[in-house]
């Protein structure tokens, strides 16, 4: 059960962040010329694969312990930040995030840079794809590799992102357009609930409880959250209702 938990977060959170990055590579792409999105991309991949390399097999020389309890303590500040945007955009007090909108925000600017050309790269292009997937490949990376770490089950963490990164480019390859139709906010605040719950059964066995029922646990501690944020969301709406009615009308 905690497996298949495991992926599905890793997925989700891996999905999110490839379909954010994916909306800069598509305006870069076609405003700029595929050749500096692709080179930008391709360039911040491997930038992400030495990292990885590089601090992976550290986190595994960890006792299990210590591991659990610093990184349910990460995950739990992560997942919360996600969870309360989530919660907010759901009650009306923050905008839903729109691709469409981040789409033609950044294909206007790129139009608007001007199209140097240096040994037959787009520098500005090269740079704002690069950028944008590092930025958000190192949150991926963060989310596979500690929760891989932390469950010894480094695997189904990087099935989860493979799964998602297959998908993600798939519609993107099919549409050519931001995954707009996408609930970006269902899956943040999904998300946000797997890694907030995870982050409460981990950081907890960490500082040596027990939980009973053992990883079936933490299908109640989701079942909880995922009460709270009913709950939150309700109460956030009626108060997001009555400013609204208060508002003076002008005449």
């Amino acid at each position: 059960m905690s497996g298949l938990f495991l992926f599905l977060a890793a997925f989700l959170a891996s999905a999110v962040e490839m379909v954010e990055a994916l909306t800069i590579i598509l305006a870069v792409g076609l405003t700029r010329g595929w050749r500096s999105a692709l080179i930008g991309t391709g360039a911040a991949l491997l930038t992400l694969a030495v990292i990885i390399a590089v601090f992976g097999p550290v986190l595994n020389r960890i006792p299990l312990g210590t591991l659990r309890l610093v990184v349910g303590g990460l995950l739990l500040i992560f997942g919360i930040q996600w969870w309360r945007k989530a919660i907010l955009r759901a009650s009306g007090f923050k905008a839903l995030h729109d691709e469409d909108a981040t789409f033609a925000e950044e294909t206007e600017v790129a139009r608007q840079q001007d199209h140097e050309q240096k040994a037959g790269l787009d520098w500005y292009g090269f740079t704002l794809t690069f950028k944008s997937v590092l930025l958000e490949g190192l949150e991926v990376a963060f989310i596979v590799v500690t929760f891989g770490a932390a469950a010894r089950r480094l695997d189904l963490a990087i099935y989860g992102a493979v799964a998602a990164l297959v998908l993600v480019l798939a519609a993107g390859a099919l549409l050519h357009r931001p995954l707009s139709q996408v609930p970006e906010n269902t899956l943040k605040f999904t998300v946000g609930l797997l890694l907030s719950t995870f982050g409460t059964y981990w950081a907890s066995e960490g500082a040596g409880a027990v939980w009973p029922g053992g990883d079936a646990a933490i299908l109640g501690i989701l079942a909880l959250y995922a009460l709270a944020s009913w709950g939150y969301v309700r109460v956030l709406r009626r108060e997001k209702q009555a400013q609204t009615d208060e508002r003076p009308v002008r005449a």
